[in-house]
């Protein structure tokens, strides 16, 4: 005779354990902090009142500009034979030599005044940006014509009878090419965007707005239910 066998039990496993719930957060808080970090990034009225600033003092530097350019630019000299007025050196290089005396001294004037705008507000800002390139536009404009109404009269005719004939006498200054009055709001706009990326203080990091968050959550790594041992 055989007995029945009672099969083994095993034991039994405990549940495991529910993941906790994680914490509720206060979409309140979270709104709340929202409105702040766009009034931190926006552009404030002081900002436009900087930005205007800057446009104004770099735009009056330009008499600046006008009187140096009128004082080194080289000249040319034509000379009259009574009928016409002819260049007295033919294979000068004065002409060329008076856009490179702009160039040059632009770019000089707008290294200057990038670095005052910088050294005056570190942070820097678009608006204190666009107040400069405006500015520095506006100035090499007032160069040119002031350094043109400074510089010899650009009536040939009147200045060939006051010379005389056979006697040479200075050319009104002119600039051959319009592109340099670009060069003092390109160097200005250039050396202000490096001195900014370069030396201008750096904000703290923002601190979290949930400090009460714990990432990853909790129930990422809660131990799965392990099947039965055989």
């Amino acid at each position: 005779m055989t007995e029945p066998v009672t099969p083994y039990e095993q034991p039994q496993q405990p549940a495991s354990a529910p993941a906790p719930a994680p914490a509720p957060v206060s979409v309140s808080a979270a709104a709340a902090s929202a409105p702040s970090a766009e009034s931190d990034a926006a552009v404030t009225a002081a900002d436009v009142r900087d930005g205007a600033a800057v446009a104004l003092v770099v735009g009056v530097a330009g008499v600046l500009l006008g009187l140096l350019w009128a004082w080194l630019a080289p000249r040319v000299q034509y000379v009259s034979n009574g009928e016409a007025v002819f260049l007295r050196d033919t294979e000068s290089e004065a002409r060329i030599g008076s856009d490179g005396t702009f160039l040059l001294l632009s770019a000089a004037l707008g290294a200057l005044s990038a670095g005052l705008v910088f050294l005056w507000r570190r942070r820097g800002g678009v608006p204190v940006v666009i107040g400069l390139a405006v500015g520095s536009c506006f100035a090499s404009v007032v160069g040119w014509r002031l350094g043109l109404w400074l510089g010899p009269t650009s009536d040939l005719v009147a200045a060939a009878k006051r010379a005389g004939k056979g006697v040479p006498f200075d050319a009104p200054l002119e600039l051959l090419a319009h592109g340099v009055l670009l060069g003092w709001p390109m160097v200005a706009v250039v050396v202000h965007l490096g001195l900014t990326a370069l030396w201008a203080p750096r904000e703290a990091p923002a601190v979290s707005d949930w400090p009460d968050a714990a990432y990853p959550p909790p129930h990422v790594h809660t131990p799965t239910d392990r099947p039965p041992a055989a």
